[in-house]
């Protein structure tokens, strides 16, 4: 897959998503991306960059895209997620941008900053 060139008003996940089901369309590969088979796939690869983080410290993972050699791993699986999220999205017909912002209103709304403000306490 090569880079396209951005295209002026198209947002980047737009961009993704259209990527990402080109790609799985040009392999046939619609018949296997079932929800469930993506929302497992997606679930296997979020272990994986867990896996990168297991044995780390608190500073440690903070740090760990400093280090080349251990952050190119961690960079890798990120990009897995995001796309396994994305086509599991796109094959449910969510959008991904107008489903996170109403999850951080109602998070909003869940957790002012006046009651929340340096408290990990969950509601």
């Amino acid at each position: 897959m090569t880079a396209e060139p951005e295209e002026p008003g198209r947002c980047a996940h737009a961009l993704l998503r259209e990527r990402v089901r080109r790609f799985a369309e040009e392999r046939d590969w619609q018949p296997f991306h079932t929800p469930k088979n993506l929302a497992m796939a997606l679930a296997g690869e979020v272990g994986e960059l867990l896996a990168e983080f297991q044995w780390l410290t608190a500073e440690q993972s903070a740090e760990v895209l400093a280090d080349p050699a251990a952050g190119a791993p961690v960079r890798a699986e990120i990009g897995d997620v995001m796309i396994y999220l994305t086509r599991l999205a796109d094959v449910l017909g969510v959008d991904l941008t107008e489903t996170a912002l109403a999850k951080l209103d109602e998070a909003a709304a869940r957790y002012p900053v006046e009651e929340a403000k340096g408290s990990a306490a969950k509601r």
